[in-house]
């Protein structure tokens, strides 16, 4: 499996200060649980999607497709004519799979200029328009991450308690430990001593190093002492979690704030990466998230997780689109290597590829189990 890095990113912010004492870090010790190696990746490059990694992103479309299909499927039967009242149809579909509304009108807006071209003749011409329409939207939005070439490289992975945060990190480490990285996860969610425990059991897993602080510990000072250990002891990348905070919560963002003041004063320049953990299954609500967390800093990557059990895939390109944030890594499955890094042609393809019988009837038992 295909191995990723970090990308350089800034953190927005206050004035930068050096943060209060921090506690000593003690290390969990590591136990085993192998995973497939993925290919190694020179520094400053971005690693591509494997083959199995773009297999993965088709099959996890399947909620959001089988109703995608159905419905859209109706529109054709009952609509032979390619006109302005499909298209407005076609509009219902689009939000019913989360794209958003602002996405939606675009992608619309161009389906309709298409069509007084006169480009749009049959069934096929509109999934290959939805398919170009997806693809100019997604066009720089693949790849995973690229370790710079000092180290450590810093990750720093923020976002709402529930999304699958930890248990993302937990995937990214097995696959960077693999490769032959020396990895520290950072166990800076320092008010819930399950989610120390968790990151530990995560660290046991993938072979990594935990470094923790004492409980309820300044979260700031935790990562500041990691990331100066992870300098002094030759880690190459060094993977921060982050409390758990509702978007909505201007104190928890505060310090997210402080948080990235904080590795930049121990690391000398920004984060290499500040990766936002969005859940798919929550639709438009990621996007709000997207919105308040890129306030508190520069986001230069998502992580989707839970791809694979929602009908509500669209909201890929909705986040791409409304914020112009690339999508690193989609989460379609528990194991540990399904973390897959994003292809999005493969998504398009996933998405907006134009039903076969196959998909016709999948779609026709989908909706009768439902």
């Amino acid at each position: 499996m295909a191995v990723v890095a970090a990308v350089l990113a800034s953190c927005k912010g206050a004035p930068r200060r050096t943060p209060e004492a921090a506690p000593s870090s003690s290390v969990a010790a590591p136990v085993a649980a192998p995973v497939a190696a993925p290919a190694k990746v020179a520094p400053g490059s971005r690693q591509k999607a494997s083959d199995d990694d773009r297999a993965a992103i088709k099959d996890s479309l399947k909620g959001t497709r089988s109703g995608f299909i159905a419905r859209l499927a109706s529109v054709f039967r009952r609509k032979a004519e390619i006109d302005p009242a499909l298209l407005d149809e076609l509009e219902e579909v689009l939000i019913s799979a989360d794209l958003g509304m602002p996405t939606t009108q675009k992608i619309l807006g161009n389906l309709k200029a298409r069509l007084e071209r006169k480009e749009l003749s049959d069934e096929g011409a509109v999934w290959a328009a939805l398919r170009e329409e997806g693809n100019a939207i997604l066009g720089g939005a693949s790849g995973g991450l690229a370790l710079p070439s000092s180290t450590p490289a810093v990750i720093l992975v923020v976002g709402v308690n529930g999304v699958g945060k930890t248990t993302t990190i937990g995937k990214l480490a097995a696959r960077y430990a693999e490769a032959g990285k020396k990895v520290l996860l950072v166990a800076g969610d320092t008010y819930r001593a399950a989610a120390v425990m968790q990151l530990e059991a995560w660290g046991r897993r993938a072979k990594c190093e935990v470094a923790k602080g004492k409980d309820r510990a300044d979260p700031s000072a935790v990562i500041f002492d990691a990331i100066k250990r992870g300098a002094d002891e030759g880690f190459d990348l060094v993977i921060c979690d982050t409390a758990g905070r509702l978007h909505t919560k201007t104190p928890l963002m505060e310090e997210i704030k402080k948080v990235g003041r904080s590795v930049e004063k121990a690391l000398g320049r920004n984060a290499d990466e500040v990766l936002l953990v969005l859940d798919a299954t929550t639709g438009q609500n990621a996007l709000q998230q997207a919105n308040q967390f890129g306030e508190a800093l520069t986001v230069t990557g998502v992580a989707l997780t839970k791809l694979d059990g929602t009908a509500k895939g669209g909201v890929v390109l909705g986040i791409v689109d409304q914020h112009n944030i690339p999508v690193r890594f989609v989460g379609v499955g528990e194991r540990m290597e399904d973390l897959r890094v994003f292809d999005a042609e493969s998504f398009v393809e996933g998405l907006f590829s134009k039903p076969d019988a196959a998909d016709l009837a999948a779609s026709e038992a989908a909706g009768e189990a439902s």
